[in-house]
């Protein structure tokens, strides 16, 4: 995609946003290297908005610049695994409660078609579809919760959570995955069964055995 016909500002926030989606599709990596001369060629562009692209995203935090050493693809440290999860759990938590309020045929069906797809992708062994599948629940449950700050905040921390939802993926065993997909199911279910204790409950203990999963997973891949 050659991006070099528009202006260098426009250029710069369009040179971040094929950045950013490529970071959560993990197409990039965290931890890989970002290169401004590659990327410059690859984009068709100077390096001066590839440079500024680097400057938001590192606002962002979902990429990390270190003197002498370039940028690179922001990792998952234990601060931001630990905030990403507390923060992640209330705002879901009240997501759910939203939903809940609005209950219908509709949104059943809606999560539904989501969630048969997960047990598919399940089944087929299909980590890159259970990964994207898996952010579409969350996102849908954000979008039916219909709450406009709501949905504004998410949207600044969307590349963080992303990151936390593909570190989890990353980590699911082939015999996980199954398990994985039921979780999401008991979330669908306390919400259709209209308890909001049952709903924080529930919701806690999916973030939570994600976070304890990424982190077994690290210590496996570190030794």
């Amino acid at each position: 995609m050659t991006l070099s016909s528009l202006s260098e500002r426009s250029l710069a926030a369009r040179v971040a946003d094929e950045l950013r989606a490529s970071i959560q599709s993990g197409e990039l990596h965290p931890g890989e290297r970002l290169v401004e001369r590659k990327l410059a060629e690859t984009l068709g562009v100077s390096h001066i908005p590839v440079r500024e692209a680097l400057a938001r995203l590192a606002e962002e935090g979902i990429v990390a610049r270190e003197p002498r050493r370039g940028a690179r693809v922001a990792e998952l440290n234990s601060r931001d695994l630990d905030e990403i999860s507390s923060l992640r759990i209330v705002l879901e938590q009240f997501m759910c409660g939203r939903v809940r309020e609005r209950w219908n045929d509709e949104i059943a069906e809606e999560l539904t078609h989501v969630l048969n797809a997960m047990q598919a992708a399940a089944a087929a062994d299909d980590s890159s579809s259970m990964g994207r599948l898996d952010a579409e629940f969350h996102e849908t449950l954000a979008r039916l919760a219909d709450h406009s700050l709501l949905s504004d905040l998410l949207g600044q921390l969307r590349s963080r959570i992303t990151g936390f939802v593909r570190a989890a993926n990353a980590s699911l065993a082939k015999d996980e995955r199954r398990e994985h997909v039921e979780s999401h199911r008991r979330i669908y279910e306390a919400i259709a069964g209209g308890n909001q204790e049952t709903i924080n409950q529930v919701v806690s203990q999916h973030v939570s055995v994600a976070v304890r999963r990424i982190v077994e997973h690290r210590a496996l891949t570190q030794n």
